[in-house]
């Protein structure tokens, strides 16, 4: 996933960057960004706390500037515990869903004693806030950036997985799950199952609810449809009955 970067602005301590390292790593990122850190990078604690992401510590770029990190960005979220006063978007960790992680995105954690300035924000497309508990909305460096990381990378695996079945299974039309649904209503009136007559428009609403929810392939519809055309002719659908 190598499109998301995670820029830390000015952190304070050693821990804090070693954990972010190992958080990222957890869920396949790679890019850690540093700006202007206060302690001397890399160092001892830092590589002990990034446990098995020693790599990322080394391949971390570091800049002295927040303008200088962000040049080669082409979306930048810069996350906040408190929204601000400035004409810039809001989004909340759900929106997320509405990024388009083809491109470069950097998510931005402002440093553990002052987060991000007004001065800061204005560098960012959009400012994000973790819900939190609204009494005690503090978070760890690192846990901030474990959070975010968890959801981007369920969403991009997410994304991925949609792309590769409308790219490998093609999904049925709705004409097809009509006529397949019309087949099913046609073969269950042929056995008198819709009882009383009074239910009938609700059981067939609830009928086409089912189908029209289940998001079927085309293969699927052919397979189902044969199904209800044999279950008819061998008489079995007489023998069930459910409530719809």
């Amino acid at each position: 996933m190598s499109s998301v970067s995670f820029i830390l602005h000015k952190p304070q301590l050693s821990e804090n960057i070693g954990a972010c390292a190992r958080a990222i790593k957890n869920f396949d990122f790679n890019k850690l960004v540093v700006i202007n850190p206060k302690p001397a990078f890399p160092n001892d604690k830092i590589i002990a706390t990034s446990v098995g992401a020693k790599e990322i510590i080394k391949n971390c770029k570091v800049y002295e500037s927040l303008e200088s990190a962000i040049k080669n960005v082409d979306y930048v979220i810069a996350t906040s515990s408190r929204f601000r006063n400035k004409n810039i978007k809001h989004i909340t960790l759900n929106e997320l869903s509405k990024i388009d992680f083809s491109k470069k995105i950097g998510f931005l954690f402002g440093s553990e004693a002052s987060g991000l300035s007004n001065s800061e924000i204005v560098y960012a497309n959009c400012t994000m806030q973790i819900p939190t508990n609204p009494n005690f909305k503090s978070l760890n460096l690192s846990h901030s950036v474990i959070i975010v990381a968890q959801v981007v990378s369920s969403l991009i695996k997410l994304k991925r997985s949609s792309f590769k079945k409308s790219q490998k299974v093609k999904s049925a039309s709705k004409k097809d799950i009509q006529s397949m649904i019309n087949l099913c209503i046609s073969q269950l009136e042929s056995k008198n199952f819709f009882k009383p007559t009074e239910k009938k428009p609700i059981m067939l609403e609830n009928l086409r609810n089912i189908f029209y929810k289940m998001e079927l392939s085309e293969k699927e519809t052919r397979i189902l449809s044969s199904v209800f055309a044999n279950l008819a002719k061998k008489g079995w659908l007489t023998k069930f009955r459910v409530s719809l």
